[in-house]
């Protein structure tokens, strides 16, 4: 039940940085913050079901959402 949670919320999470990258590029940076939600979602879920590869993939998704949330708040 967590895992498929974790899933929802994080696909939730990545469709609304889409939908803001696409149609709103003016809400930017708020497309990385729901990209850092999904990623942490999403790697939690890998590191659950041990899935490597898919955590790998989010770990360096969030990074790249942090990167860049600090690029403009430094």
């Amino acid at each position: 039940m967590i895992n498929q949670v974790l899933q929802w919320l994080g696909t939730t999470a990545l469709m609304v940085m889409y939908v803001i990258m696409s149609f709103f590029p003016e809400q930017y940076p708020w497309n990385l913050v729901a990209g850092l939600t999904g990623g942490l979602l999403y790697f939690a879920w890998s590191f659950r079901t041990h899935n490597t590869p898919q955590m790998i993939v989010n770990a360096a998704g969030v990074l790249v959402c942090v990167a860049g949330l600090l690029r403009i708040l430094l």
